[in-house]
């Protein structure tokens, strides 16, 4: 890599969902920058729309050489990665296996069971009344709900595998001790999970998952069947856990925003893609990508064996391909935002999250309208430590 200085990255703590003001200033004049991740060695940062999409999806930048690598990361230790930390064709190996859980199609026939259990958890939010907390009474159990009955897991264990799945999302929140404890515990219960389909098959994804391991062993070995039906558990609630608050909080404390998407339900799709581009989930960058020859990325030629980082929200904020980048438009008529990733590793549970958050504003839009925050937005407090950002609670009236 060159020798030119590495910035420490992130540039500043998160501040609430507002964005650095850097990634403008990179975006328009250095979109390909060096920079020091807390741990492992430097990396280049994309920042630019186009860039960050064409580290994502050209097969030239490898996730599976940052094995054997100091790679850049928020963590002091390197953690093993699963999935996201593999190319093709071993990534499209086990990607297969359950992608067909979360198609278009599927998630479709999903969405009247979650109206019903969005639909429940606001009653108990209303009966509890004024004022209640949004996190825990809507935005924790629904996505739990939601991936325990796809998966095939106890409803009753919540407490105990969200607590466990942290560990996927900490940077400082958790001790590395404390984190390969959770990793340990998570995995541990899923590979309990996996031994009682064995005794009682059940039509559900692990079922569905178990029975294709145990026919056709060359597919799915068991190590990687647990650890995908772990992160699968993990990963498919912990996100949408904390961007329910989020795309909350942003049209509570932009009212115009929430009275227009209240006076027009039918722009809660569209509602959805734009909030979702327009916050920032992501407190840093992680996993890395490793050209494997030189590559010009943003006029930069980036050497064989240098890694790259990149970053979504900046992406998400571009002036040359969303106009007003910064505004929010609910009704912005093209949204090419990179949100769920892009290329290989685009999130496989992409349609689950959309149609989660689609029907979480649907139920708040007709059954609370007059919504608002039940706390000066000072006093909100929010989460530290982690990959993502989120609120500890979400204090409301309506």
């Amino acid at each position: 890599m060159t020798d030119t200085i590495a910035h420490p990255y992130p540039f500043s703590p998160p501040d609430r969902l507002n964005l650095d003001p850097r990634y403008a200033e990179l975006r328009r004049d250095e979109p390909l920058v060096r920079v020091q991740l807390p741990y492992g060695e430097p990396a280049w940062l994309a920042t630019r729309h186009a860039d960050v999409r064409m580290v994502l999806g050209d097969p030239r930048f490898s996730r599976a050489a940052s094995a054997g690598r100091d790679e850049p990361r928020n963590v002091p230790e390197q953690r093993e990665s699963g999935i996201l930390g593999m190319d093709p064709p071993e990534h499209t190996r086990l990607r297969r296996v359950v992608a067909k859980a979360f198609t278009a199609r599927r998630v479709e026939q999903l969405r009247p069971g979650t109206r019903r259990v969005a639909g429940e958890l606001v009653d108990g939010m209303l009966a509890a009344g004024a004022p209640a907390d949004l996190v825990a009474h809507l935005a924790t159990p629904l996505p739990i709900r939601v991936i325990c009955d796809l998966l095939g897991v106890p409803f009753a264990d919540q407490d105990r595998f969200h607590t466990w799945s942290e560990a996927i999302v900490s940077t400082t929140a958790l001790s590395p001790e404390r984190a390969r404890e959770y990793v340990d515990n998570l995995l541990g219960y899923m590979a309990g999970l996996v031994e009682q389909r064995r005794t009682t098959p059940t039509d559900d994804l692990i079922g569905a998952m178990v029975r294709m391991r145990d026919s056709d062993g060359d597919r799915l070995s068991e190590d990687e069947l647990v650890r995908l039906a772990a992160g699968l558990l993990a990963a498919g609630h912990e996100t949408t856990v904390n961007q329910i608050p989020n795309l909350v909080y942003v049209l509570l404390t932009n009212p115009e925003q929430w009275a227009r998407l209240c006076a027009e339900p039918g722009l809660v799709p569209s509602a959805v893609e734009e909030l979702m581009r327009f916050v920032p989930l992501g407190a840093t960058a992680a996993f890395p990508r490793y050209a494997t020859e030189d590559v010009e990325v943003g006029g930069v030629l980036v050497r064989a064996g240098e890694p790259v980082v990149v970053s979504i929200h900046s992406a998400n904020r571009d002036e040359q391909v969303f106009t007003d980048a910064d505004q929010i438009d609910l009704a912005r008529p093209v949204n090419p935002h990179v949100a769920f990733g892009h290329g290989v590793h685009h999130c496989v549970g992409a349609q689950l999250a959309r149609m989660e958050l689609q029907v979480v504003l649907e139920t708040l839009v007709e059954r609370t309208p007059g919504l608002r925050l039940a706390v000066p937005e000072p006093e909100l407090t929010w989460k530290t430590g982690l990959l993502v950002r989120g609120l500890t609670s979400l204090p409301v009236s309506w």
